[in-house]
């Protein structure tokens, strides 16, 4: 894998990836964001419409400032709470007439996963060899 990653950043050139992994991330967190809304205003809004907003919607609003910034370690820690949407999602597609719902939320989120890896990786190797080359 690792020899992999190698060869693309070779081929492809890290400000290419960087780039790429960037658009990745903001649309599936835009895209996932607008799920979460979905959710906590349309259909578990049986008894409160804040509570469940607050609670789909709040994670992933404090991850706003790293991506604005377009700090690497941001982006690795938001995979990580993006395997909890996944895992939602999933649990979600099991239920009577939610798959749809379901697997485009757990589709989402491992997008959203797959751009915050490769973004940390490629954004990271970026300001290493912005720092190397200038010193």
């Amino acid at each position: 894998m690792k020899r992999w990653l190698n060869d693309l950043e070779a081929h492809e050139g890290l400000d290419q990836l960087v780039a790429r992994c960037r658009k990745l991330v903001i649309g599936s967190y835009a895209i996932l964001i607008l799920l979460m809304i979905y959710r906590g205003m349309v259909v578990d809004s049986e008894t409160s419409r804040v509570g469940p907003l607050i609670a789909f919607v709040l994670p992933l609003v404090l991850f706003l400032p790293s991506i604005l910034a377009q700090r690497a370690r941001g982006h690795a820690w938001l995979a990580f709470v993006s395997l909890l949407y996944f895992a939602q999602g999933i649990m979600v597609a099991t239920l009577p007439g939610q798959v749809t719902r379901g697997v485009a939320e757990a589709l989402v989120a491992l997008a959203l996963f797959a751009g915050c890896t490769g973004y940390a990786r490629f954004r990271s190797r970026q300001v290493k060899h912005a720092q190397t080359g200038s010193s």
